[in-house]
């Protein structure tokens, strides 16, 4: 079972402590790519989520290949994870809106028209500082 209570405090703050999170994504054929997302969040018990301003590789590929790899690291803190899981875009559906609820400012404001997705990651497993869960898949 799934429990990111413990990763919250530390990834939802990670942009203000000018901690990124990494988001690693590939596309269906295989070719990876790494972005940084400053909106990275626990959205609940076994999700995260993230605002996805670029429109770019990352999103291409997500449309691809929904699996992705996140990595929280807080070196002061001596705290890393690593997520694995399955994303779902939300583009113009009441979550879309709620996860823009709670995206950070700073990232908003990089989104002035607002044209971004919401993207909502299932994780699968977690790994790190003391932590090894999976789900139930």
């Amino acid at each position: 079972m799934i429990d990111l209570s413990e990763m919250a405090p530390f990834v939802d703050r990670a942009h203000d402590d000018g901690l990124t999170c990494l988001v690693a994504t590939a596309s269906r054929d295989g070719q990876p790519n790494l972005a940084f997302k400053g909106s990275m969040m626990v959205w609940d018990q076994d999700h995260l989520a993230f605002w996805e301003r670029a429109h770019g590789e990352t999103l291409a590929h997500l449309r691809e290949n929904p699996r992705v790899s996140v990595v929280d690291r807080n070196r002061e803190a001596g705290k890393t994870w690593r997520f694995w899981g399955t994303t779902e875009l939300h583009e113009g559906d009441s979550l879309r809106q709620e996860i823009m609820g709670r995206t950070i400012p700073a990232e908003l404001e990089r989104d002035p028209e607002r044209k971004g997705i919401g993207v909502l990651v299932r994780v699968d497993r977690v790994l790190g500082s003391g932590v090894d869960q999976r789900g139930e898949n």
